[in-house]
């Protein structure tokens, strides 16, 4: 298999992959004082839409909860398997992430709208993780339900 089957970009592959996902760590959650914010919206979306959410905030040392849940400040902190990592990163930002991230080893990573690293999606491809890059998980759950 090649690792470029592991980018998926069509709405069976992100139905398939919703399908699997249960538990998904957002990397760059924002708190509930920035509730206009799609860091903060979105995962407050698919958590209403049964989805366990993982928060793991890049600022806020001083948050120890959000949308009810615990604070983790890397994924290597999170307990137990995580389906999906929702990324809300500036572009850039992400390379500070990736070794994090493929120590982790989730099943997949979704970069946000706007978001795109071909070189770190490659990264995750070849390492067996799948990527979704530059789409909005909510906006793309409600039109695949």
């Amino acid at each position: 298999m090649s690792w470029k089957e592991n980018i998926i970009d069509d709405d069976k592959g992100l139905r398939d992959l919703l399908a699997g996902t249960k538990r998904i760590a957002v990397l760059g959650i924002k708190t509930e004082e920035q509730s206009y914010q799609p860091a903060f919206y979105v995962p407050r979306y698919m958590a209403s839409a049964g989805f366990e959410i993982i928060p793991v905030p890049v600022y806020f040392p001083e948050v120890t909860e959000i949308l009810g849940q615990k604070v983790y400040r890397k994924l290597m902190d999170v307990p137990g398997e995580i389906d999906l990592v929702n990324v809300f990163r500036r572009s850039h930002d992400i390379n500070k992430h990736i070794e994090d991230i493929l120590a982790k080893k989730p099943k997949a990573v979704w970069f946000q709208s706007g978001i795109r690293n071909d070189a770190a999606a490659e990264k995750f491809a070849r390492d067996g993780i799948q990527v979704v890059q530059d789409r909005c998980l909510m906006v793309e759950h409600r039109a695949l339900r």
